[in-house]
């Protein structure tokens, strides 16, 4: 067990299963000056992540009576980040759902065990493999620099200003009204990120994020 001096804003968070996608997100919780409990049965996982998280624990994470001794129910948020395996993982979930634990996150590496966490009681379920092979995809096949895909095909793009829109204010370009999507900011080599209203000249070289259905978000961000 380890603890740092640090003193965190917020309720902890604890985060079970320290493999590489638990430690990452441990971590950049703590980075973020959240107070961080870190559990993992392998104590060369807790003991590399130790000095980096608020508190560090050796236990099985399907021990409710260890979990217990630990806090783990008192806390509002826990995430599940075991997702090799599949008996732990829903073991572990459905004790964070016995507790009450109002904030479940759980990780997935099928869309089946992830319907699975859904029905025992995870609040949020995530497929990092899936979500990160769909956003690539987007990226390697068109002009954007950066993509995030919501619910109900709904998507932000990050993409250079394209040709038709250059010298013009956003007003005048209409590309809300051609393509049906909305330019929420800009920016401009040398400075920062921006709110763009219809206004905003677009310059050459200027970085737009769109925002709008995927398919006509993807249009635009295609054009030459």
């Amino acid at each position: 067990m380890a603890r740092r001096n640090n003193q965190a804003d917020g309720l902890p968070i604890a985060v079970l299963g320290l493999g590489r996608f638990g430690s990452s997100l441990a971590i950049e919780l703590a980075r973020d000056g959240r107070e961080v409990l870190g559990i993992d049965a392998d104590e060369r996982l807790v003991q590399d992540h130790a000095e980096e998280l608020t508190r560090a624990v050796v236990a099985d994470t399907t021990d409710a009576d260890a979990l217990r001794q630990l806090g783990v129910p008192d806390l509002e948020t826990a995430v599940v980040a075991i997702g090799d395996n599949l008996e732990a993982s829903i073991l572990t979930t459905s004790l964070l759902v016995d507790f009450g634990i109002a904030n479940i996150w759980a990780k997935a590496t099928s869309r089946e065990q992830g319907r699975i966490l859904q029905r025992i009681g995870a609040h949020h379920v995530v497929l990092p493999e899936h979500d990160m092979g769909e956003r690539v995809a987007h990226l390697v096949t068109g002009r954007m620099l950066d993509y995030i895909e919501f619910e109900d095909d709904y998507a932000l793009a990050k993409t250079i200003a394209p040709a038709e829109a250059v010298g013009r204010s956003l007003g005048e370009s209409q590309l809300r009204s051609k393509y049906r999507v909305t330019v929420v900011g800009i920016k401009r080599s040398g400075e920062g990120f921006t709110y763009a209203t219809a206004d905003t000249v677009v310059r050459r070289g200027d970085v737009l994020i769109l925002a709008g259905r995927t398919a006509e978000v993807e249009r635009v961000a295609n054009l030459s």
